[in-house]
C-alpha cells in the first residue's frame, strides 16, 4: 500500500539513496534537508517526478506535514563536518529528533530515528552487540555526535514509553557507496579521492585500526524491512566483515590502479581502534544480512568518484 513518507536529511548520501527506494516502491516522498551536507545533485533524477517533493527547512525548527513515516536522518556523519560546528551538531540530533517525535506523535506516524555505532564510543567488548553500553568520553571532541546520538535514542525510547509513538532505531555502522562527499573525511572517500589524485594515502596510527563497512543499499534494505518491522530496540545494521585501515587502503590502491604511497600520522583523539557489529538481532529479526561484498561495493563506490573527480 502507498504511503506518505517524511526522510529528513533527505538530499544527503543515505538519504538520497533511501528517497530513490521509496519512490521505486510507490510512496509519496517528502524529502527535507537545509543543506548543510546534503546536496541537490543527488537528489536531481528525483526532482520532477510527481510523487517527490523537496522542502527546504531544518529539522531544528518546528514543522508539521500530514505523513504516515518519518525516516529521521538528518544530521551530520563526518567528523569533519560534526566536529565544525560541534553545538549545532548536538542541537540536530536533540532538539531536531524531538521536533521530529513531535510531528510523529502529532500525525500518528511510525518513526525511524538513525542512530550510530559511536554510541559504542571506542568499545571495550568486540564485536559490539546491542546490550553493551558503550565507552564514550562525554567531554572529548566527538561528543558532540556520540552523546548526541546517545541523547537522541533516549528521547526515542523515553517518547515511545511515555506517548506510545512507534519508534525503530537502527544503529548505523560504516556505511560507503556512490554520492559520499569527497571531503567528508571518512576513509572510504578519502583514499579514494587520494588514489584517484595520485596524492599519498593518509593513515592514522599504523593503520591497524577495524573497521567493518556496509555498502550503502545494503543498509537501505535494512532501514525497509525495520521499518515494516513490530520491533522498537535499537539494532544493528553492519557488515560483520572486519578489515584493517591498512588492508582497505591498499585495497583501494588496487583497484584504482594507483601508486599513491601510505602516509601515517597521529591517531585522532578517542578514535576508536575496534569496530565490528553483532547483527544476530538483525537477522532473527528482520531476517537481513549484508549481500554485496567489499570488493564490489568499492568498485561501483570508485566508479561513481570517477565521474565527479577532475
Amino acid at each position: 500500500m502507498s504511503r506518505r513518507i517524511l526522510v529528513t536529511g533527505g538530499a544527503g548520501f543515505l538519504g538520497s539513496h533511501l528517497c530513490e527506494r521509496l519512490i521505486a516502491a510507490g510512496h509519496e516522498v517528502i524529502c527535507l534537508d537545509n543543506f548543510f551536507t546534503g546536496r541537490r545533485e543527488n537528489i536531481a533524477p528525483l526532482l520532477d517526478h510527481r510523487s517527490f517533493e523537496l522542502v527546504r527547512h531544518d529539522v531544528c525548527d518546528p514543522i508539521t506535514v500530514e505523513v504516515d513515516e518519518i525516516f529521521h536522518l538528518a544530521c551530520p556523519a563526518s567528523p569533519i563536518h560534526y566536529q565544525r560546528n560541534p553545538v549545532r551538531t548536538i542541537n540536530t540530533c536533540v532538539q531536531g529528533t524531538l521536533h521530529m517525535l513531535d510531528l510523529a506523535r502529532e500525525v500518528h506516524a511510525r518513526i525511524l530515528i538513525a542512530s550510530t555505532s559511536e554510541v559504542y564510543g571506542d568499545p571495550l567488548t568486540h564485536p559490539q552487540e546491542e546490550s553493551y553500553w558503550g565507552n564514550v568520553n562525554p567531554i572529548g571532541p566527538r561528543a558532540c555526535y556520540d552523546e548526541g546520538k546517545r541523547c537522541a535514542e533516549a528521547l526515542a525510547v523515553s517518547y515511545a514509553r511515555q506517548y506510545g509513538v512507534e519508534v525503530r532505531i537502527p544503529r548505523i555502522f560504516n556505511t560507503y557507496g556512490p554520492r559520499m562527499l569527497e571531503n567528508d573525511g571518512r576513509v572510504v572517500s578519502n583514499f579514494i579521492v587520494q588514489c584517484l589524485r595520485s596524492r599519498p594515502i593518509t593513515l592514522f596510527g599504523e593503520g591497524k585500526q577495524t573497521r567493518s563497512f556496509c555498502y550503502v543499499d545494503d543498509l537501505i534494505e535494512g532501514f525497509v524491512r525495520l521499518m515494516e518491522s513490530g520491533f522498537s530496540d535499537p539494532i544493528n545494521l553492519g557488515n560483520p566483515v572486519e578489515s584493517t585501515i591498512r588492508e582497505l587502503a591498499e585495497a583501494i590502491r588496487a583497484l584504482v590502479g594507483s601508486e599513491s604511497e601510505l602516509v601515517f600520522e597521529p591517531l585522532p583523539v578517542d578514535d576508536p581502534m575496534r569496530r565490528k557489529p553483532d547483527i544476530r538481532r538483525a537477522i532473527a529479526v528482520l531476517d537481513w544480512r549484508p549481500a554485496v561484498a567489499l570488493e564490489i561495493g568499492l568498485e561501483r563506490t570508485i566508479a561513481d568518484f570517477r565521474q565527479r573527480i577532475r
